[in-house]
């Protein structure tokens, strides 16, 4: 096969794959997304030398590893550095100050791609809390991906993606690499220190027991199905602290789902404050 050959995806191999993958974490895939998926494949495909999405989906039965490496093909990684500034300036004006008071502090960055999400949290964290290294201050970073968990601990990002970045946080917490025609950022250890990346199927068993003060589940839900997506908020709800805020991405909400938060505004919620743990 050369780098050109196109591979088609018949309907039945992709009602396959789609069910294998609900079946791994349930992402729906549906109708829509069979391109997408022929797409990212396809490149899978070239790298094995494969003939066939049939010849692949074998391979998948027989080969738990390949499964993985398939769920991390078709899963969607888009993030940047403070996306969706807004919900950042929230937690440094009302979840970061709670913190200061108690000097423990848990942040769950679910769905956390390739790190910037759990690296620009640890940098307000740092701005925000001049007393940290005396704190006992963590970020949990979870994703489903593990290429993207390694891309991650990495923690080294070309210019363009720090874009985001004011400059003077860019000079305090990352080192600059890299040849005069490609320039890339590395997150240094005063960043890393906070973090913790963890791989996690937010569908499977959850080995924290530890509460948190916020969870970030940023343009994820919106990939499950609504029953899916009911279980996961309620699951949430029970890692939070009394008073914690569950954050969505801005083009979600918990429109259609029974839930016990309390809405602070779009796409920011709160366990209320003053009460036990409600079972599942």
């Amino acid at each position: 096969m050369t780098a050109t050959q196109h591979y088609e995806l018949k309907d039945r191999e992709f009602r396959k794959i789609s069910s294998i993958v609900y079946d791994a974490c349930r992402i729906n895939l549906r109708d829509a997304k069979k391109e997408l998926v022929q797409a990212r494949l396809a490149k899978r495909l070239r790298a094995l030398g494969m003939d066939s999405y049939g010849d692949y989906l074998d391979l998948i039965e027989k080969d738990a590893c390949e499964h993985t490496i398939m769920i991390d093909y078709l899963s969607t990684n888009l993030t940047m550095f403070f996306r969706e500034r807004g919900h950042f300036n929230y937690l440094a004006e009302e979840v970061f100050p709670r913190i200061s008071e108690s000097s423990t502090g848990r942040i769950w960055s679910a769905g956390c791609s390739s790190g910037e999400e759990a690296y620009t949290l640890a940098m307000l964290l740092r701005e925000n809390l001049p007393k940290i290294n005396l704190m006992d201050c963590l970020i949990l970073a979870t994703d489903i991906s593990t290429r993207m968990l390694e891309a991650a601990k990495r923690g080294v990002y070309t210019a363009k993606r720090m874009e985001n970045v004011p400059e003077d946080m860019l000079e305090k917490y990352f080192r600059k690499t890299g040849r005069a025609e490609e320039t890339f950022f590395e997150a240094g250890a005063a960043l890393k220190s906070l973090i913790r990346f963890r791989y996690l199927n937010l569908i499977g068993p959850w080995p924290m027991d530890a509460k948190f003060d916020a969870i970030l589940c940023r343009n994820v839900m919106i990939y499950f199905d609504k029953p899916t997506q009911q279980e996961l908020v309620a699951r949430f709800y029970n890692l939070l602290k009394p008073g914690g805020i569950f954050i969505v991405g801005h083009s979600e909400s918990l429109v259609g789902i029974n839930h016990d938060y309390t809405f602070v505004r779009p796409s920011i919620y709160k366990r209320p404050a003053g009460e036990e743990r409600v079972a599942l």
